[in-house]
């Protein structure tokens, strides 16, 4: 019998994800509710939508959530972890108000949230709060209770999360030709946003230059780079790079882009590239389309080889994470003492938000972070 692990005060974890299409007549009305109200160009839609009908106009992550449901399930139950599980997406089916009222009708009163994005910034982090307040909202204008409702904190740098992505790195290395796996370069890949959002996620005090944004995602790459290099022997030079960008030309926004990146490479004289996901949790539409595919295509027109390393989808080493990041809430919210995992320079990231940390702008950044017309 596993050791009864106790998740009080909390009796539900709810996994909350971006959604996505699972039929081509589920693309239009999917963008429709990403994007109501962001101004994203009617050319941008259209031109989104095509990625998505390259693939029948099915995203992967509703498969990849239900998966990952089924791995954080048979964790828990293996590890004497009674907390039900539940599933809800922010724009498409199983919409979180529907999940939350399920919740409270299965008697659910406090509830954790897993958001799958990792870091901080508005559209990843603040807007998915947003959502629960306004599902919240409805439910308490249907005459219900709501339930109380906490976010786990950020994860990028928890070893549930780090482990499986420097493996899959070392895994793509050595699927490389051997003549060029010691030159090969490292490509961190994360989703491009604005500028002036990025400068403006995380606490107010870590305003500017980025944010917590942009530093969260060059520790995970060092510690992941550095990772490698006591494993390989060889100290590949690498670079945070973007992918995905979806605004208005004029506004500023991230770079370089992948593409970009890999041309650069090419003319450097690289051997050979890596490119490192560490921006996304699943393999979704982003990682199948601007990676898999566009990348792709540009690293082959170059003739530069490439390989493309996992996220961290439902390895058992991230439910495993996720269950320490719970009974570390838990902990807390009990007055217990507690010491949070985390690896690099930035330490856990906090509980709670802080007044001004990650704040919406006017008008809200379109498509930023996770929150793409196509994830």
């Amino acid at each position: 019998m596993p050791e009864v692990l106790d998740a009080t005060p909390y009796d539900a974890l709810l996994l909350l994800s971006f959604g996505g299409p699972e039929g081509p007549d589920e693309v239009v009305p999917f963008l429709e509710n990403v994007t109501r109200g962001r101004g994203i160009p009617k050319e941008r839609l259209k031109e989104v939508g095509q990625h998505y009908f390259l693939f029948d106009g099915i995203s992967p992550i509703n498969d990849q959530n239900r998966t990952l449901l089924d791995a954080l399930r048979k964790d828990f139950a293996e590890h004497g972890l009674d907390l039900p599980v539940y599933w809800g997406n922010r724009n498409w089916a199983p919409y979180v108000t529907d999940t939350l009222r399920e919740m409270v009708a299965d008697g659910r009163r406090r509830i954790l949230v897993l958001a799958t994005s990792a870091y901080a910034s508005y559209s990843g982090c603040r807007q998915y709060r947003e959502d629960l307040a306004g599902a919240l909202a409805v439910l308490e204008g249907e005459g219900l209770e709501p339930p109380r409702i906490d976010k786990l904190r950020h994860y990028f740098n928890h070893p549930g999360f780090l482990e499986p992505m420097t493996e899959g790195v070392l895994r793509s290395l050595a699927e490389l030709p051997e003549e060029v796996r010691a030159g090969a370069h490292l490509a961190f890949t994360t989703h491009s946003i604005p500028i002036a959002a990025a400068d403006t996620s995380g606490p107010v005090e870590g305003h500017g230059d980025g944010g917590a944004y942009v530093r969260q995602h060059l520790d995970v790459a060092r510690l992941i780079a550095e990772a490698v290099r006591e494993e390989t022997g060889i100290a590949h030079p690498w670079r945070l790079v973007y992918q995905s960008r979806s605004g208005a030309p004029h506004i500023p926004w991230l770079e370089p882009d992948i593409c970009d990146h890999l041309e650069e490479l090419h003319g450097a004289g690289a051997a050979a590239a890596v490119m490192v996901p560490i921006g996304f949790v699943s393999d979704h539409m982003e990682v199948l389309y601007d990676l898999d595919t566009e990348a792709r295509a540009k690293a082959a027109e170059l003739g530069l080889p490439v390989r493309r390393s996992a996220t961290v989808g439902s390895d058992p080493r991230f439910a495993a994470g996720v269950r320490d990041l719970v009974l570390e809430r838990a902990a807390a919210e009990s007055g217990r003492r507690v010491t949070p995992c985390a690896l690099g320079a930035l330490g856990a990231s906090h509980d709670l938000c802080p007044v001004g940390c990650c704040p919406a702008r006017t008008p809200k950044p379109a498509a930023a972070g996770t929150d793409s017309p196509y994830a």
